[in-house]
């Protein structure tokens, strides 16, 4: 269970970043979007705070920041026509490996 909070943490990482882009692009829902970015880093952390409770607080933080980076990156990329290069995504891919090397070895 404690993975799943992590991954769930992870996809609450990417919301504040999120909400942070709206809120600077959209003026008349500024509020809004701030409110929601605070949400989403609360839950992000309660969440990552119970997953820490059985994976080891190094390893759960690695993984936590590394879903909500890549995550951030791919909404970038599919919602505000961030750059998309080779080495961008080379790097990106490097990231995934480290988390995924990670969860093998727990």
């Amino acid at each position: 269970m404690a993975w799943i909070y992590l991954f769930l943490a992870g996809l609450f990482e990417m919301g504040w970043p999120l909400g942070f882009k709206l809120a600077a692009l959209c003026p008349r829902h500024h509020f809004l979007y701030l409110t929601l970015s605070v949400i989403s880093m609360g839950v992000s952390g309660l969440l990552l705070y119970w997953a820490q409770k059985s994976i080891p607080m190094g390893t759960a933080y690695l993984v936590w920041t590394g879903i909500g980076g890549i995550g951030t990156v791919l909404l970038g990329i599919l919602l505000f026509h961030d750059a998309v290069t080779f080495w961008r995504m080379f790097f990106l891919l490097l990231v995934l490996i480290g988390i995924v090397g990670l969860k093998l070895v727990h």
